[in-house]
């Protein structure tokens, strides 16, 4: 029998940020970029529950963040503290939450920095995993101050979708024979892979929840949308994996940073990137990792069109110098007239490494 666990951390890094300020202990809190009095040009990292009470969510625009602050300062709630992000707390903590669930599962896959697999089929059944999640979540507070939500399915799919659902500091466990019944009054929103677009997409033809979607066959899924059509067919009816990686470790590392004005200042976006490789390369060495292969960039335009590019070598790179010479010449096209026209200035670029190595390079 296949148990499958998913712990995804509460709010993680306004969690923290409350953690080592107390004084901040049931107020909103946004982590991100500097709001500058409604001016900020970056979005939010993360915000607690009681700023998402007042609309403030993770990738919200920070200007749009502090507007909502204040639309709730007017009518006499407390405004939102906004953070700048603190990388190296957030993963000296999630390094501490893992450490823990290692005690209890021999089997984890850490996927970010905030959630992780773990496999519970070594307890036998539903019962006992529930009960060992339940030692875990008290482990977690008890030694981090921190809280978690635990999902618990037969694979990993039903139980993120399960840790998902009963967050901040839930529980829930969704057997083989509850599956169906769990997922049929789902909206198709809460499968993993479909996004906005694609949920107003399949709302065009009447499909709004789980059980829509389980109304047509994999060969009709198939012939509307392709090969993707049979995928769909199996999250509806909770068909997904169960086997782990031999790996431990995020797939990727990246950053990305937001001009405080728009710009075409070609030295300036290469500065920034050599800045962000030595983080990067910094970040990946503290990760255990020797190397990496892919090297991804993501640009912004000033209309917030988003381009990204990425190159992928036979034999891993290690250095800063290496990293950021890759990043250039991803980036360099977005100054030329090919993939830049009409000469639009760049709000935002971002670096990412991927398919990372361990041992010799």
């Amino acid at each position: 029998m296949k148990i499958i666990g998913h712990i995804d951390l509460d709010a993680f890094f306004a969690s923290v940020e409350e953690r080592e300020k107390p004084w901040l202990k049931g107020l909103p809190i946004v982590v991100g970029a500097d709001p500058l009095g409604g001016q900020g040009r970056g979005v939010v990292s993360t915000a607690n529950y009681a700023a998402r009470k007042y609309g403030i969510r993770s990738a919200l625009p920070i200007s749009q963040a502090w507007r909502f602050s204040e639309a709730a300062r007017a009518k006499g709630l407390p405004g939102a503290s906004f953070i700048t992000p603190r990388f190296k707390k957030y993963e000296k903590a999630s390094r501490e939450v893992f450490s823990i669930l290692r005690r209890y599962a021999r089997k984890v896959e850490v996927t970010s920095v905030d959630e992780a697999y773990f496999d519970m089929s070594p307890c036998r059944s539903f019962a006992k995993a529930e009960a060992m999640a339940r030692w875990i979540k008290r482990d977690i507070k008890k030694k981090t101050k921190l809280t978690a939500s635990i999902g618990i399915g037969p694979n990993k799919m039903i139980a993120k979708i399960a840790a998902g659902i009963r967050k901040p500091d839930g529980l829930l466990v969704v057997d083989e024979e509850g599956v169906a019944d769990f997922l049929a009054p789902l909206s198709i929103k809460e499968l993993p892979g479909i996004g906005p677009k694609t949920a107003t997409m399949l709302s065009r033809r009447g499909i709004e929840t789980v059980k829509d979607l389980r109304n047509f066959s994999w060969q009709e899924l198939e012939a509307k949308f392709g090969k993707w059509g049979f995928d769909l067919f199996e999250r509806a009816h909770g068909i997904g994996s169960a086997t782990f990686s031999g790996r431990e470790a995020p797939k990727s590392i990246g950053q990305h940073e937001t001009f405080d004005r728009d710009t075409r200042d070609f030295k300036l976006v290469f500065k920034t990137i050599e800045d962000m490789a030595e983080k990067i390369i910094r970040r990946m060495k503290r990760g255990g990792f020797t190397g990496f292969r892919t090297v991804v960039t993501t640009i912004r335009f000033d209309d917030f069109e988003t381009k990204t590019r990425s190159v992928t070598g036979r034999a891993p790179l290690s250095s800063a110098k290496e990293l950021h010479a890759k990043g250039m010449k991803l980036v360099l096209p977005f100054f030329e007239k090919k993939e830049n026209p009409r000469k639009k200035a760049i709000r935002l670029v971002g670096l990412r490494i991927e398919k990372l190595s361990q041992g010799d390079v």
